[in-house]
């Protein structure tokens, strides 16, 4: 039974037991920024669980895509050393939400195993948690599994509900029992049964779990039963699979035996010529190449951060292990295809998203190629001798500079029996990051010691505060009473309407003042996360802590600022519906001139991709919508669908900013309506790093100012060309179409000089010992024209050491040919670099052909009348 019949045969099974098919959802969990990858089919249905979310459905089934490769569940290490460890795998699973409980839960997975798979019921073992006396009574007297095949699991280190049969979500919330099936795959293969000192072999192994959630444990440690108990089971697919189709590794299954079969045919035709098929590289290779694949199509591309680091890490490995066996140029990413083949139709989103997977891997591939070598050679030269370990500037070397991240230079020691020194690599990187923070330029406000109460800000409802109290004051970095006129200072206010530097957007400027002072604030930056710094100067009476002051920010910047701010947040919409989900925020700018925004994507955007980006953001602005920024509890944020960005920290109330159609968390200021950002035009887009895009626009009268700059340079290249705006493409066309054909004329033109040229310099050649000698100048003509009279003179004398040399701009370009029958005798790259050094420069090449060149052309002839001599020395 191949793979994809055991994934349909288990979901029509519970469909027939009134279960909902649902989809898997994506290995990225799209409301969870505290989860790396996907790792459990539940995890789609944790608010369910949590009685946050109620569905259509109270009982579920899913095939679920899950990673474990990074954070808690981290299996990348045994990857291709190991019969069943996958950094992808799936997870076949049925759900319970309040409906039926363990009898109905055992019940299907035994009739399922026994019935449908049609297991022999003697193979199968089951563990219980020690205290479940439910689920042994039900096993063994309704189900009928023997006594001696049930397994009763006892509390961990002696730590009350802290088993391997009895799960729970994290140190409170809902909880419970669980039992697992087993397989005996025989007493030809090493190993106990479950509980046994044994225990750990791999004859009897782990294809099911079921949870029984029944407990809410609360902080003091006490377990409340829950009103509505829930089931959540999982079986990995692959290990069913291993059972079904008689095979003992996971890597023997179909669809494994066939990514095994492709990636051994890619790694040969890389260089390897044909590599081991048994090799545990190869497994490595095709476990990562589903990882990788799912991971990019769900939004993610390789980074230096979270989870595009993750899968940077996982690529990284898989390519180090086909150049482990001979691959010496990019293969990886031609893997994909043969993935798509075999989960393509369980998949869709893989035939849909191919080509991308193709192109981001590809990229990321060729990238280590060019440095790999580099880094084993570097490996190699440090594990020589019979290292015992790896320091951490070695290891901190590989990665800064040859991208080994830390596991990849780990994974090749464990091969060797070597250790890495990892607290030495962390004392590196961290010399490093405070390196980079000392180099850094800090604002005046960093830093300060301030311990005052936190600023109201009320730059949300208006850009004038009448009545504002000094509380604190700083000049040069130090707590002040008071500063003069003339002092640089950082103004602590109990409440401002000046938004500090915050999110990508800029902070304010204006003035602060009162009848006998002023300041003019260049700059508002956070002294605190909930502290304002208002940076300026002092430039009428004297400031002091305790002031009353008016602060007025500057109105038409803000607008301005507001303006981009606001279509930053469209444009970031349309970006994801025009490239695709995976587009990600990596950074932004907006001030009161344009919004830069940076984020992940593999290639540049093209000219209908930016039209299309455009014209969805102005038809959001045409539509003049409300603006709506309400602030909320953070998990409420989360069931309203806000974007998140993965590794930002947020608190436990967050400000959610709803502007057309487009929903994400926001502190910043914004337009009140669509509409009043007026026009969004994109003025560039570039590449800042490996796949790392930038946009950068502008907005309403910036917007206006750059079109009628446009407008201007259109008429202006219209008039030069003496054509109408609409005809300049054409008339472009046709100048080019001009130049071309007069440059031909002129290759032609320089092709019968050299001819005829040729013919004059043939006859003062001279015979040396039986060789024709020439050295003669050709001022004004090019490399081309050089070397094509050489090659005539050459065909000309027959046998022949030929110089000839031209000079332009007082640049000497030299070039030396020598006939087939003389190469034995004299060099060509040997007489070039003769000439060469005496008019002050250097060269060479092949025996029959060489160029060179020079900077002192007052040497020239006597450098051409030398050659004679040399040749008849060469030739003694």
């Amino acid at each position: 039974m191949k793979a994809s019949e055991i994934r349909r045969q288990f979901l029509t099974y519970f469909e027939s037991k009134g279960h909902a098919i649902v989809a898997s959802s994506p290995v990225i969990p799209g409301d969870d920024p505290t989860l790396l990858f996907t790792n459990a089919g539940m995890n789609q249905f944790k608010d369910v669980f949590l009685g946050f979310d109620k569905r259509a459905y109270s009982r579920a089934t899913t095939a679920q895509k899950c990673i474990r490769a990074g954070g808690k569940h981290n299996d990348l290490e045994n990857v291709g050393y190991t019969a069943r460890h996958h950094t992808f795998f799936e997870m076949l699973g049925n759900f319970s939400f309040g409906d039926y409980f363990k009898k109905d839960a055992i019940a299907y997975a035994w009739e399922l195993l026994t019935t449908v798979f049609r297991l022999p019921a003697d193979k199968l073992w089951v563990t219980v948690y020690a205290e479940d006396d439910e689920a042994y009574e039900i096993w063994n007297r309704q189900v009928g599994v023997p006594a001696e095949r049930i397994v009763r699991i006892g509390d961990n280190k002696g730590a009350r509900y802290a088993s391997d049969n009895f799960w729970m979500m994290g140190d409170t919330g809902p909880c419970g029992p669980c039992t697992e099936i087993f397989y005996d795959h025989g007493p030809e293969i090493p190993g106990g049964p479950p509980g046994s000192p044994d225990e750990d072999g791999d004859r009897y192994i782990e294809i099911w779990n079921n949870v029984f959630m029944q407990f809410n444990r609360t902080e003091d440690g006490v377990m409340h039963p829950l009103p509505k108990p829930s089931v959540d089971t999982g079986m990995g697919l692959e290990r069913i699979a291993a059972v079904l189709q008689g095979v003992h590794s996971n890597y023997e299954i179909d669809t494994f035996v066939a990514l095994l079969a492709a990636a051994k045919a890619e790694v040969d035709a890389a260089g390897s010529g044909g590599c081991d098929p048994d090799s545990p590289s190869l497994k490595v290779i095709a476990d990562h190449i589903r990882a990788c694949t799912f991971v990019v199509v769900d939004g993610v591309i390789p980074s230096n951060a979270g989870r595009g680091y993750v899968l940077r890490r996982i690529t990284r490995r898989a390519i180090r292990h086909g150049y482990k066996l001979g691959a010496r140029r990019p293969f990886f990413h031609k893997l994909v295809g043969a993935l798509v083949e075999q989960m393509g139709e369980a998949y869709p989103e893989l035939r849909q998203h191919q080509q991308r997977a193709v192109e981001v891997l590809r990229l990321e591939e060729e990238g280590f190629f060019r440095t790999i070598a580099h880094g084993m050679e570097i490996l190699e030269a440090a594990l020589a001798g019979g290292a015992t370990s790896i320091d951490g500037e070695t290891a901190f070397k590989l990665h800064d500079t040859y991208g080994f991240p830390l596991d990849l230079t780990a994974d090749v020691c464990r091969e060797r029996g070597v250790s890495v020194d990892e607290a030495g690599f962390e004392a590196a990187m961290g010399r490093q990051r405070e390196q980079a923070r000392a180099a850094g330029k800090f604002k005046m406000a960093a830093g300060l010691a301030y311990g005052g109460p936190e600023t109201r800000f009320q730059g949300y409802e208006r850009l004038v505060q009448d009545d504002a109290q000094v509380v604190a004051l700083y000049v040069d970095g130090s707590p002040v009473d008071e500063a003069p006129a003339g002092s640089d200072v950082v103004v602590v206010l109990d409440q401002t309407p000046f938004y500090a530097e915050s999110g990508g957007q800029v902070g304010d400027t204006g003035e602060l003042r009162n009848a006998v002072t002023r300041v003019l604030v260049e700059d508002t930056v956070k002294v605190q996360a909930a502290v304002s710094g208002h940076q300026g100067r002092v430039v009428e009476g004297t400031l002091r802590v305790g002031d009353r002051v008016g602060a007025r920010v500057d109105a038409e910047r803000r607008a301005r600022t507001v303006r981009n701010h606001s279509a930053t947040h469209l444009m970031h919409k349309a970006l994801r519906e025009v490239l695709g989900p995976h587009v990600q925020q990596k950074g932004s700018l907006v001030n009161a001139e344009r919004t830069r925004f940076d984020f992940a994507h593999h290639a540049p955007m093209t000219e209908a991709q930016l039209r299309e980006v455009e014209a969805r953001v102005n038809a959001e602005i045409l539509a003049n919508a409300d603006t709506q920024a309400r602030v909320m509890p953070i998990d409420e944020a989360q069931k309203l669908g806000a974007m998140m960005l993965f590794g930002e920290k947020y608190g436990s109330e967050v400000r959610v900013l709803d502007i057309g159609g487009s929903r994400e968390l926001c502190g910043g200021t914004h337009v009140r309506r669509t509409g009043d950002i007026g026009l969004f035009k994109i003025v560039a887009e570039s590449g800042v790093a490996a796949g790392i895009r930038r946009v950068e626009a502008v907005t309403g009268d910036n917007a206006l100012a750059y079109l009628q700059s446009l407008e201007h340079t259109v008429q202006q290249a219209a008039a030069s060309l003496k054509a109408a705006p609409a005809e300049l493409p054409a008339r472009v066309v046709q100048l080019q179409e001009q130049l071309r054909a007069l440059e031909r004329e002129l290759v032609a033109a320089k092709g019968r000089l050299a001819s005829a040229q040729g013919d004059e310099l043939a006859a003062a050649a001279v015979e040396v010992q039986g060789i024709r000698v020439l050295a003669a100048r050709l001022d004004g003509a090019d490399a081309k024209t050089l070397r094509d009279t050489l090659d005539k003179l050459k065909d000309k004398l027959k046998t022949a050491a030929i110089v000839l040399a031209a000079v332009d701009g007082g640049r000497v370009q030299l070039a030396a040919g020598v006939t087939a029958d003389s190469t034995a005798r004299v060099k060509a790259g040997e007489l070039v670099n003769f000439v060469a050094q005496q008019v002050g420069g250097k060269g060479g090449g092949k025996a029959d052909m060489a160029m060179a060149g020079g900077s002192d052309a007052g040497k020239l002839d006597a450098a051409l009348a030398s050659v004679r001599g040399w040749v008849a020395e060469r030739l003694g």
